[in-house]
């Protein structure tokens, strides 16, 4: 799917598909095929977690050391919650966390970012489906 945001002056993401995402920074497009994370305030790194099942607590401290106001976790193709001893790291830095199926955290990053809130969205992009290549 194709996304049309407005014009944003921080990252943003163009589209998404079975497993990949574009993203836009500094006016570049590139196709992204791992799991990563993205910030409005220039934050892009991998997020090394292909399945949702190798996620540990390490990943959530990682995404606290940015220090965002709000980190979007994009939990794979379905909605998925990570166990609450995860997020202790976020909690105590009163970070707050929303959980979505990626493409929905990717919408949500693009309006929250586009509104200059202080967000990441840490994206977790899962193989595609052998039938779906």
């Amino acid at each position: 799917m194709k996304l049309q945001p407005d014009h944003l002056d921080v990252q943003s993401i163009l589209g998404y598909g079975p497993g990949w995402i574009g993203v836009a920074s500094q006016g570049v497009a590139e196709k992204i095929e791992h799991s990563f994370v993205i910030g409005s305030r220039g934050e892009k790194f991998a997020w090394i977690c292909t399945h949702f099942e190798d996620l540990t607590a390490a990943h959530f401290e990682q995404l606290a050391e940015t220090r965002p106001e709000l980190v979007i976790f994009g939990s794979g193709s379905r909605l998925r919650f990570p166990p609450p001893a995860f997020l202790r790291s976020l909690m105590q830095a009163r970070i707050g966390i929303e959980t979505m199926d990626t493409l929905a955290a990717c919408r949500t990053y693009n309006i929250l970012a586009g509104e200059g809130r202080n967000v990441i969205a840490a994206l977790l992009i899962e193989p595609p489906p052998a039938d779906a290549e």
